[in-house]
């Protein structure tokens, strides 16, 4: 059965740390593959932008 785990962050240190947690505990063997993305949205009330970090590991149970 082929499954996903979804990862959100607002950091790109973070995610890679969160994923790496979850590969660590996968056999390479199950990994089908990894997409990303990044977003980026001005904020409102300051003049900084929030990003949004996110990723998608598809795998084989």
């Amino acid at each position: 059965m082929i499954q996903v785990k979804l990862f959100d962050q607002e950091h790109e240190k973070d995610l890679e740390f969160e994923m790496n947690r979850f590969l660590e505990r996968l056999d390479e063997q199950k990994l089908v593959d990894i997409k990303y993305n990044v977003a980026a949205m001005p904020e409102e009330e300051e003049e900084e932008q929030i990003y949004c970090f996110t990723a998608m590991i598809i795998y084989r149970a």
